[in-house]
């Protein structure tokens, strides 16, 4: 068995700062739509968020074992290569955060391990086939589902409880978003918080540390959880604002419909392996809440903003993952450089961030810019 380096250490540190972007940039998965309609304070609200993704991390490894052995080889991937995978996600989640686009930190992750892969190790050690089945086709398929159960779901919510006063409606289904959105939570952490377990695992195969094809350790398991819900308490309130006042007018029944609707599809894809986009998903479902209301309002230019980072997110996080792993295969003084530039971008997106800051307060106002000439009155 191998001996633990000072690379090692370094990819694990990296892979958890990648765990904690993952946390803040999909804090509004989980809890967009219960902010947006009142159901849940800010604060309350990505707290519930960070202890729930901690408790789903612990629920399932299945995810983790696709990413440290199912789409690239794990005998021909050096901790170099993991490194620049790393940075190439850190940085594509840091950019569309700064945008407010709730591109996938998951696709960001895979692309920037595959650009790292290819440059390292060539053409041959990434497991295309693999990618296709279990990335690509639910990349493309669970955000159509998730738009039709949520359209459907929003639909019969209506249809069901148009004869009850409008209080009571709002009253109730406020009430059932405290638990569907503490679902979506949970089921975030079965599947986004394993991606960084599974990358922390290839790297302990990589470094001999572990045999291959082993599952990941409990630390692994533990580590990763704590990460990603540290980050989910952050609050990624610019993408936040996005999905619960950008996208459509949200009302209690629709975030309801949502919330279940993304739920569902997220549990039934981690307990099959798939490495889907919760992002994605959460998107999917919440234009299928506008969908499904009569005369709600779909922003479909933001909605065009945002499909166009997600067809960008796989190859711009393998550009900037090749590039990296390019550098980062000169020795200490490529990974020393890599790792040099990534924290100087880093704190250039925050300080960027700064004039135009978004937070707890203000989440819930739109800019002018985005805000609706004629915006849709509330239902009765």
């Amino acid at each position: 068995m191998g001996s633990v380096s000072f690379l090692l250490v370094v990819v694990i540190i990296t892979a958890l700062a990648f765990d904690f972007t993952n946390g803040f940039h999909d804090t509004a998965n989980s809890m967009a739509t219960s902010i947006a309609t009142g159901a849940l304070s800010p604060r309350v609200a990505v707290t519930v968020a960070g202890v729930l993704n901690l408790a789903g991390a612990f629920l399932s490894t299945e995810v983790a074992k696709t990413i440290s052995n199912g789409i690239v080889d794990d005998g021909r991937v050096s901790l170099a290569m993991i490194f620049a995978g790393l940075v190439g996600a850190i940085l594509w989640n840091l950019i569309t955060w700064l945008a407010g686009l709730p591109s996938s930190s998951s696709h960001a992750l895979i692309g920037g391990l595959i650009g790292a892969v290819w440059v390292g190790a060539g053409g041959s050690a990434v497991r295309f086939a693999e990618i296709f089945e279990k990335v690509v086709i639910p990349a493309v398929a669970s955000p159509l589902v998730a738009c039709v159960v949520a359209t459907l779901a929003t639909y019969l919510a209506y249809v069901i409880t148009r004869r009850v006063a409008g209080g009571a409606v709002r009253k109730g289904f406020r009430a059932g978003q405290v638990g569907s959105a503490s679902l979506v939570a949970l089921a975030h952490g079965t599947n986004d918080a394993q991606k960084t377990m599974g990358v922390i695992t290839l790297s302990l195969i990589s470094a001999g540390v572990l045999g291959h094809g082993t599952g990941p350790p409990w630390w692994v398991v533990l580590s990763a959880g704590l990460a990603i819900s540290v980050g989910t308490y952050a609050g990624g309130w610019r993408i936040i604002r996005t999905m619960g006042r950008g996208l459509t007018d949200i009302q209690t029944p629709q975030g309801f419909a949502a919330e279940t609707s993304a739920t569902a599809v997220i549990l039934a894809s981690s307990h099959m392996g798939f490495a889907l986009s919760t992002t994605q998903v959460c998107t999917g479902s919440i234009l299928g809440a506008g969908l499904g209301r009569k005369l709600a309002q779909v922003r479909w230019g933001i909605a065009g903003r945002i499909a166009v980072s997600w067809l960008l997110t796989l190859p711009a996080a393998a550009a900037v993952g090749g590039v990296a792993a390019w550098v980062a295969d000169r020795g200490d003084t490529g990974v020393a450089l890599v790792a040099s530039i990534a924290v100087v971008a880093a704190a250039g997106f925050y300080a960027l961030s700064r004039r135009r800051p978004v937070n707890s307060g203000n989440v819930n106002k739109l800019p002018a810019a985005e805000r609706p000439e004629h915006p849709v009155r509330p239902a009765a």
